[in-house]
């Protein structure tokens, strides 16, 4: 792999940090986290230059851009350490689990108000039975019986009720 020059390198730290202010905004791909990898794919650079590499020897030396993945990771940190949430998808998973748990809720109060109608309508239902079978058997008493009368009809001069 070639050696980067110094304009390349100071055009990657750039398209780095741009990103890198991006992802700390909150302002995410679709697909993407607040991570190295994300970063390194809003930059267009590689990830292999965030991490130490190790040489022939043995001994190690910084990565490129090690030092901006540092700040990354540190300032990520810091600001979950302040309670801001960076990923849309951790705060929509808990958005969601907020409305699952009231979605069961207003479930549940809604099976126990239609448990309580039901039982309702059977009252009414069974009510409505006895009082019809209770005007049949007193219709087929007087039809048998012959013992009931009609009333008089109202005289058209005084009203209905009134006392005179």
């Amino acid at each position: 792999m070639a050696r980067l020059n110094e304009e390349t390198k100071t055009r990657n730290e750039a398209a780095i940090r741009a990103a890198m202010e991006r992802i700390l905004s909150g302002n995410l791909p679709p697909s993407g986290k607040a991570d190295l990898k994300t970063l390194a794919t809003l930059a267009g650079v590689t990830r292999t230059g965030f991490y130490p590499k190790t040489n022939r020897d043995g001994t190690t030396r910084p990565g490129a851009y090690q030092h901006l993945a540092e700040e990354f990771e540190r300032r990520l940190r810091e600001l979950r350490d302040a309670g801001e949430i960076l990923d849309p998808r951790v705060a929509q998973i808990g958005r969601l689990k907020k409305e699952n748990a009231e979605l069961r809720k207003r479930i549940s109060a809604r099976d126990e108000q239609l448990a309580e109608l039901t039982d309702f309508k059977n009252l009414a239902i069974s009510r409505l039975v006895a009082q019809h079978d209770e005007i049949e058997r007193l219709r087929k008493q007087a039809a048998v019986h012959h013992n009931v009368r009609p009333l008089p009809a109202p005289s058209s001069t005084a009203p209905f009720g009134s006392c005179s």
